[in-house]
């Protein structure tokens, strides 16, 4: 039931390997989409996103390592770490130059320090010479947004695809675990120690949305395994914390949810994509999706010193869905 953290491109925002919009990426292969957004209106629903509060300058001289850079959550996790002063390293199965272009040229003021490297999250020889890139322009790692990730089928269980099941698995659990023991290993030795990692998980871990086996299954390896890792990194003065977006939208993840699962002709949803919209949103007690920024917010509280006595922590981003 829940949504793919990243509505946003269409490879992967979480490894792209994960979650995006606009192009479509190496994951993705939905060509029986319709053009169709589902967007809702500007004013729909209740308590509608404002931004006169939102902290600012958290992150002067920290380095940040976001994965899944190329999507629109890493990207938008990526521009909000500039815009507060991080030096960003931008990773992704494909090319992120774009979004560092874009953010170096609308923080050029700040002068922003951001490099991209090419980072297959499922390949720890990969994820290793991506640090290896971050360590030498940046000397150390104090934040990773660990956000790569893949949807996967909406199918039901007895029909789904064990090749698909173990795409999933391997980009969402394994590619996650790989990225957050890198990491941590460079911020244990670092000195002066420690850091901070956010993972993205998803309600679809916390609930059992029919038709997504592979994808609810591995966003709740990924909420205990946040768990156990915060456990586990405490004594080295790292914090680990996750989030767990629900229905986020507009963009190809909002579109692709609603539309495969008017196709997964369960009885949970119609067959009818504008009903599924509906049938979505009305489970949502402020009756309308999240936006990206929205998301992007907690991700930043998490990183910051504002939640240095949180680990193990999983904040859902839901509109009050449970």
């Amino acid at each position: 039931m829940a949504a793919d953290p990243n509505s946003g491109k269409k490879a992967s925002d979480t490894n792209t390997n994960n979650n995006d919009n606009k192009t479509g990426g190496a994951l993705y292969n939905d060509s029986n989409l319709t053009d169709s957004q589902y967007d809702l209106p500007a004013d729909a629903g209740f308590c509608l996103e404002k931004d006169e509060t939102r902290a600012k300058n958290r992150f002067n001289g920290k380095v940040a390592i976001v994965t899944g850079g190329a999507g629109n959550f890493g990207a938008a996790g990526a521009e909000r770490l500039v815009s507060e002063g991080a030096k960003v390293a931008l990773w992704d199965i494909r090319d992120a130059s774009d979004v560092q272009k874009n953010l170096e040229n609308k923080y050029k003021n700040l002068k922003p320090q951001i490099i991209s490297c090419i980072a297959d999250v499922t390949n720890e020889d990969s994820v290793q010479a991506a640090l290896l890139k971050v360590i030498t322009k940046f000397g150390r790692v104090d934040m990773l947004f660990n956000n790569a990730g893949y949807q996967g089928d909406f199918t039901k269980t007895h029909e789904y695809e064990v090749k698909d099941f173990s795409k999933v698995m391997n980009i969402n659990v394994v590619g996650v675990f790989t990225v957050l023991k890198t990491v941590a290993n460079a911020m244990i030795s670092q000195k002066p120690q420690g850091g901070v990692i956010v993972n993205t998980a998803s309600m679809a871990g916390h609930g059992s949305p029919a038709n997504m086996i592979a994808y609810g299954t591995s966003k709740a390896a990924v909420i205990h395994m946040t768990r156990i890792a915060s456990l586990d990194l405490a004594p080295y003065n790292i914090r680990v914390n996750s989030i767990s977006p629900a229905f986020i939208g507009p963009g190809f993840m909002w579109t692709r949810q609603i539309e495969l699962q008017a196709k997964a002709d369960s009885i949970y949803y119609d067959k009818d994509p504008n009903i599924v919209k509906d049938q979505m949103i009305g489970g949502v007690p402020l009756k309308r999706y999240g936006s990206l920024n929205e998301v992007i917010g907690p991700v930043m509280f998490l990183l910051s010193d504002d939640a240095s006595y949180l680990t193990g922590v999983d904040i859902k981003i839901t509109g009050g869905l449970n």
